[in-house]
């Protein structure tokens, strides 16, 4: 008898795991009571994505004649014809994922779905009446929202979402920012590119302050940001904001996190802007499903209790992407690994999710990708490890493009010389991390690194010099003597 499979959810965590399933011979429905493709394609990764394509090519056209160029005055945004090439892109990916669908005999359905019970989900379609769904197995890819806060309530114009501010009918003369981690960066130098005056608020010590991104990466970030006038606080927090007819009246305190007593005990700030974006982190979307009544595992904020295998307190039941909540990785490409190990788990595979090696992306400019563990993160577990760094201002490619702020770091166990952590900010970071991510994830050593041919004149280089240089031989920079060796030696 064909499996039956029910997903709840159709971002990149549900509708992977609907392909999967489906290859693997299963009956599959796949239930939305939105857009398909969830976050990541609607309100995330794809319209941000667009939005910063033509602002870094705004970008570059207004520093062309630094590359010989004469242009005559200076690049601007058509923000109409922007929108619209954004919903094609969106319009376009949304095409290809229901072809998809459709080719592997998913059943889609768009509509509101109520969880009975393990194996019987309830719709109510966009057009025509309720339907029952019953399975075998049941998979919840319910995904997340912009967490709202009582003091910032959003009204989609002085106080904005992540979502509202990829819809805006005008560019806001100037924006904060509350929160710099990775949305509120990316969002900074989007707006900046824009041409609005920016800034943004973060509790903590530093941008980015995130456990898997390297301190320095944050300290190149904040220097780049300081480059495009683009202000940011750290150790400080949003204490309310007025709202007034054209703008809105932002006070800004010292963060109750600070340690040091002279920041702790900072004077407040007063910032007038136009627009104030919200991006302090994520909500569930997992209430109001019936969960609660299944007797499912959620924490008291909603997010649903899974294990290695994406299984749930409940057997059948199994849960994945951003429904499971920070204890995870709250990325789309994790959700998408997560829909695979739960749709092969679910037709009786033994597959378990292995979060050690997931890489990080954040399209700030420049951009920052990292995979694997921290200096920081490797010593507190006990590892002996060393580091070095390379700077892309030594690496032809990066000058040819005239994009040399940033480095590749590595972090290497100091005894095997195995990699445990990748870490770059640089031009095209996102793209460069896959291999370290691939050398982490395979136990690669410097000398295998460094021992691999890379093409010249490429960015990837930098990863192969930066080898060299902590295997004590470096090719395109000076050796270091004693008295100038990096923290690893």
């Amino acid at each position: 008898m064909t499996a039956r499979i029910t997903i709840l959810g159709a971002g990149p965590g549900g509708y992977v795991a609907a392909i999967r399933a489906a290859q693997l011979g299963a009956e599959v429905t796949l239930i939305e009571r939105d857009n398909i493709g969830g976050v990541c394609l609607n309100w995330g990764c794809i319209p941000t994505k667009t939005i910063k394509t033509t602002t870094d090519l705004m970008a570059g056209l207004n520093k062309a004649s630094e590359l010989g160029l004469e242009i005559e005055g200076r690049a601007t945004v058509n923000l109409d014809r922007l929108m619209r090439r954004k919903k094609e892109v969106i319009e376009a990916q949304t095409t290809g994922i229901l072809k998809l669908l459709k080719s592997y005999k998913v059943r889609y359905l768009r509509g509101h779905g109520h969880v009975l019970d393990a194996q019987r989900v309830r719709v109510e379609p966009a057009t025509g009446g309720p339907l029952e769904i019953v399975s075998d197995k049941l998979i919840l890819a319910t995904g997340s929202r912009p967490l709202a806060l009582k003091a910032f309530p959003f009204d989609g114009r002085r106080i904005l979402s992540s979502s509202d501010a990829l819809n805006l009918q005008k560019i806001p003369a100037s924006i904060c920012i509350v929160g710099g981690g990775v949305i509120g960066c990316e969002f900074a130098f989007i707006f900046a590119g824009l041409g609005s005056r920016v800034v943004v608020v973060e509790a903590l010590a530093r941008l980015l302050p995130l456990p898997g991104i390297d301190q320095e990466c944050s300290k190149v970030l904040e220097r780049e940001m300081k480059k495009r006038r683009i202000q940011f606080l750290v150790n400080r927090v949003v204490e309310k904001a007025e709202i007034m007819e054209d703008r809105a009246r932002v006070t800004i305190a010292a963060s109750p996190f600070a340690d040091e007593p002279k920041v702790k005990n900072a004077p407040p700030l007063l910032e007038e802007v136009e627009t104030v974006l919200v991006s302090i982190g994520r909500d569930s979307n997992a209430r109001g499903l019936g969960l609660e009544a299944l007797g499912l595992e959620m924490d008291d904020r909603g997010w649903i209790a899974a294990d290695a295998r994406m299984e749930t307190n409940i057997p059948g039941v199994y849960a994945i992407g951003d429904a499971l909540g920070p204890a995870k990785v709250m990325l789309a490409h994790v959700a998408s690994a997560e829909g695979l190990t739960a749709a092969e788990n679910a037709l009786g595979a033994g597959r378990e999710m292995n979060y050690d090696v997931i890489p990080s992306a954040v399209f700030t400019t420049p951009e920052v990708g990292c995979v694997g563990l921290t200096e920081e993160l490797a010593r507190a577990r006990g590892r002996d490890v060393r580091s070095e760094i390379l700077h892309f201002r030594g690496l032809g490619k990066a000058q040819v493009l005239g994009e040399i702020a940033g480095h590749v770091k590595i972090v290497a166990d100091r005894k095997s010389g195995r990699l445990v952590g990748v870490h770059i900010i640089g031009p095209h970071a996102t793209d460069l991390i896959a291999e370290g991510t691939l050398a982490v994830r395979m136990g690669a050593t410097l000398e295998d690194l460094a021992s691999t041919i890379h093409a010249h004149p490429t960015l990837p280089e930098a990863l192969m010099e930066v080898a060299h240089k902590a295997l004590g031989a470096p090719i395109h920079s000076a050796r270091e003597t004693a008295g100038e060796a990096g923290r690893g030696h």
